[in-house]
């Protein structure tokens, strides 16, 4: 499955029956973080919960093979320090060879356990699952 570069988040949630409508709950952090903005309109894709896991198991590197491989993988669980904070307000953790972990909703100088959720070339991005 590809994609798309245009995706501004991604997260797991459950569909609601509310009688005439059914409703799909976006997390906060996406808000906070300044993924989706409240009262904007977006399409949305939904992958059923086995697709989900097929999805989070693709790993397509954006790497060529002559450049060094990023030092995570999705689905990595590590312990950041966040040394920054990013344009949009998210955290940035700096690890081996100064790769950059993009961390939503973390604060400067805070410690942190991230899952990866995402690995570029040149970035990753994690989500906090403690602090630390």
């Amino acid at each position: 499955m590809e994609i798309s570069e245009q995706l501004l988040c991604l997260f797991s949630a459950d569909i609601r029956d509310e009688g005439d409508r059914y409703v799909v709950e976006v997390p906060r952090r996406e808000v906070e973080t300044g993924a989706v903005d409240p009262g904007s309109t977006y399409r949305v894709a939904l992958i059923s919960a086995d697709k989900a896991s097929e999805v989070e198991s693709e790993t397509v590197s954006d790497t060529p093979p002559d450049q060094p491989q990023p030092p995570v993988e999705p689905g990595e669980t590590r312990y950041v320090e966040i040394e920054d904070i990013g344009k949009q307000g998210d955290g940035i953790a700096r690890v081996e060879r100064g790769y950059v972990i993009i961390v939503p909703g973390a604060e400067i100088d805070e410690r942190v356990k991230i899952e990866v959720t995402e690995v570029k070339s040149n970035f990753a991005v994690g989500e906090i699952i403690d602090d630390v």
